[in-house]
């Protein structure tokens, strides 16, 4: 008998077909465990790329070139502080594009003088330049900033956070707060600030009105520098010596930004993990199949034994059953491609990032499932296509 197979494709794909409707359930089950895997590994790889996309844009939006300067601790000398000149030095440095100084006034907010308990516990009360929002780049919700009139007049700018916490809301230009012992105007209130998370916590005045009220020194505890992008590496070098000549030692600088890329490292770390998991998940569907196509083998033994006494080579019988397994894991991967994508649009409308799914994941994704089904199903289209005839139909 001529072993070369003459089944066309069409007819190929048909007769497995066959096979697959007489055992629906067992077949869709079957291929279950590779549609988790797959859509585990793609939704990974979008999360991950929707994740890193918005990362990137905040990274844009917000510019690398903010960098942070603080008083330290030096060796052996305990706690330092800033200079009062520390802001005028440091704008003297040629890339410096803006400088913007920030201290501290020890005083109390209370959203009411009746009742002392009604203070917003964590609040602090700052003094910053009129510089400071365009600085960090940030924007108000309502209302307006500090400005440099000069005048100590009894106004505050209050962070987000703060107005939340004291209740500020519906702002309309009346709304007024208890400062330690006196009413102080509120100007507007933040957005969030990415950056400079703490100040999203405090309630911040000029440097004339603490002087004049709380009789502050003009120290500053930090300094927000916007620096060219270019030469950001050398202002750093500079920072410590020009912001306190005298004890650089004391001195920190640190970017923010370096926190976000920092976080975008660990993600990166994750997706690995998760896509081992993925993965893992996808082998355990592989052997799922390849379980569902022995046990078919076995129990369709007169089937076989039919076929190969009406003349189907061995050939026939194995393209038969291995065509099973690839449907069985191109239904898989196709339903898992489609349940991966809609997770991350899902998880991705929820958190408010573009929904980016790179073209790998896709593509990746059925490439991998088809593969787990051709080594699935390869062993099960072996044993039957070596299956004797009169062996097979003795067992029917």
């Amino acid at each position: 008998m001529n072993d070369r197979s003459l089944l066309r494709p069409s007819d190929a794909m048909r007769v497995a077909l066959v096979g697959l409707k007489t055992r629906t359930t067992r077949a869709l089950l079957s291929a279950l465990g590779i549609t988790i895997g797959i859509a585990s590994m793609v939704a990974v790889l979008g999360l991950s790329e929707s994740s890193k996309s918005d990362l990137i844009a905040s990274l844009d939006r917000l510019g690398t070139n903010l960098l942070v300067v603080q008083a330290g601790g030096g060796i052996g000398f305990g706690s330092g502080t800033l200079v009062e000149t520390a802001e005028a030095m440091v704008s003297r440095i040629g890339p410096v594009e803006s400088v913007a100084a920030v201290g501290s006034v020890e005083a109390n907010v209370f959203r009411t003088d009746l009742v002392p308990t009604t203070r917003s516990g964590g609040l602090s009360v700052k003094v910053a330049s009129p510089t400071l929002l365009d600085t960090l780049g940030g924007s108000m919700a309502e209302g307006r900033f500090l400005d440099d009139s000069g005048s100590a007049l009894p106004v505050v700018v209050v962070g987000s956070v703060a107005a939340d916490r004291l209740g500020i809301a519906g702002f309309d230009g009346s709304a007024m707060l208890w400062v330690e012992d006196r009413w102080f105007g509120v100007l507007g209130v933040m957005d969030s600030l990415e950056l400079a998370g703490d100040l999203d916590r405090s309630v911040l005045m000029t440097e004339a009105t603490a002087t004049t009220i709380f009789g502050y020194q003009g120290i500053p505890e930090s300094l927000y520098i916007r620096s060219q992008p270019e030469f950001i590496d050398s202002v750093i070098e500079v920072l410590p010596a020009t912001a306190d000549p005298e004890n650089p030692d004391q001195v920190q600088v640190a970017r923010p930004t370096d926190a976000l890329e920092a976080r975008a490292a660990a993600e990166g770390a994750f997706t690995a993990l998760f896509l081992g998991l993925g993965l893992v998940a996808l082998l355990v569907g592989g052997v799922g199949v390849a379980n569902v196509m022995v046990i078919s083998v076995l129990e369709r033994r007169g089937e076989i034994g039919l076929r190969r006494a009406l003349g189907a080579t061995r050939r026939h019988v194995a393209i038969q059953f291995l065509g099973e397994a690839l449907i069985l894991a191109t239904i898989g991967g196709i339903a898992g491609v489609a349940l991966g994508v809609g997770v991350t649009a899902a998880y991705s409308a929820l958190r408010g990032w573009t929904t980016l799914v790179p073209a790998i994941a896709i593509w990746g994704g059925l490439g991998a499932s088809l593969l787990i089904g051709a080594i699935a199903g390869l062993y099960p289209a072996r044993r039957a296509a070596r299956m004797a005839p009169t062996e097979a139909l003795r067992s029917a």
